[in-house]
């Protein structure tokens, strides 16, 4: 049983540019996130005005954490055979935990507790991952190198918590599930065959895209003080694919980018606040 309710009641044919160097282009969601962010801070207000108004102990809860998300499958891109600029070209599967790593992830939540045991969650979570130089395959008898553009999204998690009783009153574990949307800005691509003095821009490689996801995760709160609390979390977490551009109609090529699909293990930890 959760400690705060023990002692207290509540609670995109490719583009021919020669071997001319064209800058990637980055996209801003700026359609998407502030109706995200307006959300979150109508609730928040809501939140004020409950606690100016209430005799009693807030049943809403603030939860601020940091995370990374280890990959467990899902490309960037698949591998096929084809041709690119007139040369032939193999390309290999780039999962993206070797284009981007783990990257990190803040989160702000809220919670509203139902019952002693339950609890329902909002979630915004901000992800960036910088993108390592990759090998994409071959061209021709140039080795074909990719250079992808920064990872960016931000998501809306809802989901429901169920907390397991416990008999010290300081520690409590929880089990969890979400359901969301993720706004993910465009990804570019830059590609380069050095032995062939080739260097060339696929712009459009995915749009931007509004995925589904949905995440399993467990975790336990660590009872700091009679309003704050430590919480360390571990889950699994799909994200749908993204939103593919047909820029190598032509080449055989077509289908690397059509599946791209990600399931991770994200790590959290962050503070949870408990509104009095």
């Amino acid at each position: 049983m959760p400690a705060r309710y023990n002692e207290r009641r509540g609670s995109d044919h490719p583009i021919d540019s020669g071997n001319q160097w064209i800058p990637v282009e980055r996209f801003s969601m700026n359609s998407c996130r502030p109706l995200v962010c307006g959300l979150i801070v109508a609730l928040a207000l809501l939140t004020g005005a409950r606690d100016a108004g209430a005799q009693t102990e807030s049943r809403f809860s603030l939860d601020l954490g940091v995370g990374i998300d280890v990959g467990v499958n899902g490309n960037v891109n698949s591998g096929a055979i084809g041709t690119l600029q007139g040369q032939a070209a193999a390309i290999l599967p780039n999962p993206y935990s070797d284009v981007y790593g783990t990257g990190i992830n803040l989160r702000v939540g809220t919670g509203y507790w139902l019952n002693d045991q339950s609890e329902l969650r909002a979630v915004l979570t901000f992800q960036s991952a910088d993108a390592d130089l990759v090998r994409l395959g071959d061209l021709g008898q140039s080795a074909l190198y990719a250079q992808y553009s920064d990872y960016q999204s931000t998501s809306l998690d809802l989901g429901y918590r169920r907390y397991v009783k416990m008999p010290r009153r300081d520690v409590s574990l929880y089990g969890e599930g979400t359901l969301g949307i993720g706004f993910i800005d465009s990804l570019n691509v830059l590609l380069a065959a050095p032995q062939s003095n080739l260097v060339f821009d696929n712009t459009d490689f995915y749009d931007q895209t509004a995925a589904f996801t949905w995440g399993l995760n467990a975790g336990v709160l660590f009872r700091l003080n009679e309003r704050l609390d430590l919480n360390a979390q571990f889950g699994l977490r799909h994200v749908s694919g993204l939103s593919d551009v047909d820029s190598l109609e032509g080449t055989d090529l077509e289908d690397i980018n059509n599946d791209s699909g990600r399931l991770t293990v994200p790590i959290v930890v962050g503070l949870r606040f408990r509104f009095k």
